[in-house]
């Protein structure tokens, strides 16, 4: 959907060993005509496009087309997939699908016109309704556009998803029940979010600004979490039991189909979501009930020992050395080497040789010794914005800029800046922001709080905060912080 994302999925595929090249209105022609004749003649395997690609494109063998974003409409769907498999060869699509892009894309039709509101919220609708169908795809798209199609042909194929891989239904009365008379109780007065606090029973702010958490359907689907009851509004937004008010976007209406249903409930059948979260190879994740993901226990604690180990050899605390959340991610990829290293979170290639050895021999030897297959098939490399924010951050650091003339000159707030600075110390890199603290803290105070980190089993903010009893705020706190973990730790 836009020229950034474009240029980022193209370079991600570079670094990964992927021939892409990226095509959009906004590059020079020069470099968008021969960024298409390179695919045209098979120089690269992938373009990474905005939808005008291809629109015209004289090539008839393109055997794959991956949506990104999803489209606007089924037309354009339908059209874009088209440009697979020109020659009468096989074609393959494939949509990635998230009901936030959908509430991404209504919220530019905000604004417009009623009557441009209504046309592209009915063709929304459709393609919402074309990506949760349970029935076969051919055959919905295919009766859109007028033509029959019979399920036997693809069933026996297995060529869409929802033949290959049916999924699951389950009886939605008392849910559907539930649901439309919340949303009545409530005067219809409300978006999607507040009605599945109201469910859920999450007391927000604003529920209890109107006090709706002392009605008595506050809670009374708690049984169901929150990416539940979601699930269920879509179903019924495209059954047309329920619709989205344009004038006030977002807001829940009940249609008269809906009406109906609260005066003379019937069986209805919804989709049951899938859980792709449970689906991890069971080598590198174990279950615990409800289906969530845990890592790998025995591992975990392993590392925490040995983290243990060398923070009492080198007096200083755990967290000083790799934090949790870095651990966490030791026990799925299993790094054997300092590359692997550095592609864990919160781990630069300084941190990685300085405290790196010992993890990644003991890794290897866990690895050895039960046999473990290493995810590295899996890995995906990221790519640093190497003009973006961070290294603007660096390169004023190093100017000796105070923090408040580099958050105005980004347009941003010193509290986002600080949370930057933490993510480019916490992967490893040094920086030196003493200047800036000698300009608001006395030298004694930076020692009271450099201390207290030293000694302390975690690098919470509030935690340090209550135990000064409010003598620093919270920002001169994190800065300090921010100072102990590049001195200490990178």
């Amino acid at each position: 959907m836009s020229r950034k994302k474009v240029e980022e999925i193209a370079e991600s595929l570079q670094v990964n060993g992927i021939k892409a090249l990226p095509y959009h209105a906004g590059m020079e022609a020069s470099t968008r005509s021969k960024n298409q004749d390179m695919f045209l003649m098979e120089d690269t395997d992938v373009i990474v496009a905005t939808i005008a690609f291809g629109m015209g494109i004289d090539k008839p063998d393109v055997r794959f087309v991956i949506h990104h974003d999803i489209p606007k409409s089924l037309e354009g769907y339908y059209q874009e997939t088209g440009r697979a498999g020109r020659d009468g060869g096989e074609g393959r699509c494939l949509t990635f699908y998230s009901y936030a892009d959908i509430e991404k894309l209504e919220k530019f039709l905000h604004g417009k016109p009623v009557a441009e509101q209504e046309i592209g919220n009915q063709l929304l609708q459709e393609i919402v309704s074309y990506s949760e169908t349970s029935v076969c795809r051919r055959k919905f798209i295919l009766f859109y556009f007028g033509e029959e199609y019979k399920d036997v042909d693809c069933s026996r194929d297995k060529m869409c998803d929802n033949c290959r891989d049916p999924k699951e239904h389950y009886e939605g009365i008392e849910h559907v029940t539930k649901l439309l008379k919340t949303v009545a109780l409530l005067k219809e007065n409300f978006k999607s979010k507040y009605i599945v606090n109201i469910l859920v029973g999450n007391p927000v702010a604003e529920i209890k600004t109107y006090k709706h958490d002392e009605l008595d359907i506050f809670a009374w689907g708690k049984e169901h979490d929150e990416k539940f009851w979601n699930a269920v509004i879509r179903q019924l937004v495209v059954k047309e039991l329920l619709k989205k008010q344009i004038e006030k976007y977002g807001v829940l209406k009940i249609t008269d189909e809906g009406r109906n249903y609260l005066e003379k409930p019937y069986s209805i059948s919804l989709i049951k979501e899938r859980d792709y979260k449970s689906d991890y190879d069971s080598s590198i994740v174990t279950k615990q009930a409800g289906g969530k993901v845990v890592l790998d226990e025995i591992l975990f604690g392993l590392l925490k020992d040995l983290r243990k180990e060398i923070a009492h050899e080198k007096k200083l605390p755990p967290f000083v050395i790799f934090q949790d959340p870095s651990l966490e991610e030791m026990c799925i990829q299993y790094p054997i080497s300092i590359d692997d290293l550095t592609r864990i979170s919160g781990v630069g290639k300084g941190k990685a040789i300085k405290y790196g050895k010992s993890f990644m021999e003991l890794i290897a030897k866990y690895i050895e010794e039960n046999d473990i297959e290493r995810p590295q098939d899996f890995l995906v490399k990221s790519v640093i914005n190497k003009s973006g924010l961070k290294v603007h951050i660096i390169k004023n650091i190093d100017r000796r800029q105070s923090i408040e003339d580099i958050a105005r000159a980004k347009g941003m707030k010193v509290e986002e800046i600080l949370k930057e600075l933490e993510a480019i110390v916490s992967s490893g890199t040094k920086i030196n922001i003493k200047y800036c603290l000698d300009n608001i803290m006395d030298e004694d105070s930076i020692e009271d709080i450099i201390e207290y980190f030293r000694d302390s089993e975690n690098d919470d903010i509030q935690d340090a905060y209550d135990e000064f009893e409010g003598d620093f705020s919270e920002d001169e706190i994190r800065m300090v912080r921010l100072q102990f973990h590049s001195d200490f730790a990178n």
